[in-house]
């Protein structure tokens, strides 16, 4: 294993770590899913390089586009979770609740 492919792999485990031991407050869990993202982003930029292939792969950037839309999706709910429950910890939410 390289040590690019290293990099790539710790990173996405320290996320995944992150993510399932801090769940305590919404924007942590949301950067959490931010940080897997970005690790996939360049993983899958630096994978033609590694090929040394010329052709243009458009997965890097279909997959930056719909993580911009999960942050801005992540960012609205936080924002209308505080408003309604008054906080962002993940206790206080109760999606059975009408």
């Amino acid at each position: 294993m390289t040590p690019l492919h290293f990099s790539y792999h710790s990173a996405f485990i320290i996320s995944i770590m992150g993510l399932s031991l801090h769940r305590t407050h919404l924007i942590s869990t949301l950067l959490c899913l931010e940080s897997m993202m970005l690790s996939l982003f360049i993983a899958l930029s630096m994978w033609p390089i590694q090929l040394q292939t010329s052709s243009l792969m458009l997965t890097p950037m279909l997959m930056l586009s719909f993580s911009a839309c999960e942050a801005g999706m992540g960012l609205s709910l936080l924002v209308a979770s505080s408003r309604t429950h008054g906080s962002d910890q993940l206790q206080n939410l109760n999606l059975l609740q009408c």
